[in-house]
């Protein structure tokens, strides 16, 4: 499962040829959860509200990178690193 970008511990990651929706995975200690590209929603799993708010804010921000990720994670492309929240 390739690392797309990392901050303040919160690890984000695709996994190649994975199902839809489009969605990106989400670390943070003992917690997990997938993320939808398009809405932003919550598919699975649950975050601290401080975490989810920090990775809605960064996901916001790169929605239109994330798109190309998940496009290159359905070719089994190399992804490309997005720049972590600051």
């Amino acid at each position: 499962m390739p690392e797309i970008s990392r901050f303040f511990g919160i690890i984000i990651t695709m996994y190649y040829d994975d199902h839809n929706p489009p969605h990106f995975h989400v670390r943070y200690n003992e917690h997990k959860a997938e993320i939808s590209i398009s809405n932003l929603a919550l598919l699975a799993g649950r975050l601290p509200p401080r975490v989810m708010g920090m990775v809605m804010e960064w996901a916001s921000l790169h929605q239109t990178e994330l798109v190309a990720d998940w496009a290159l994670a359905c070719e089994e492309a190399e992804l490309k690193k997005i720049a972590p929240l600051e």
